[in-house]
């Protein structure tokens, strides 16, 4: 360190854990993934691995948006299939009159 420079601040990465959290109540399979490699990420800061550290958070980031995309998905068809479900319901059974 220089004379007269004031030191580095470490290099702040997010590490998309509240994705991952929020993601967990989607589609839990993904999300673990994510949680993991969310983990990761402040210790690596740390150690100073600042390459490691981007790695993880973008794997976390990876992992957390496809569990939310499966899990809404995922909600979405069963909601279509509840709506279409009680239709069927409703119009087979006034038939049975």
């Amino acid at each position: 360190m220089q004379p007269g420079y004031p030191p580095q601040q470490p290099q702040q990465i997010d590490n998309n854990i509240t994705m991952s959290i929020v993601a967990i109540f989607l589609f839990w399979p993904l999300a673990i993934p994510a949680i993991i490699n969310a983990s990761k990420v402040n210790p690596l800061i740390q150690q100073g691995d600042y390459a490691g550290a981007q790695a993880a958070a973008a794997e976390s980031k990876k992992w957390s948006k496809w569990a939310l995309i499966v899990g809404l998905v995922w909600i979405g068809l069963i909601v279509v299939c509840c709506l279409f479900g009680g239709l069927a319901g409703l119009v087979g059974g006034s038939s049975t009159n």
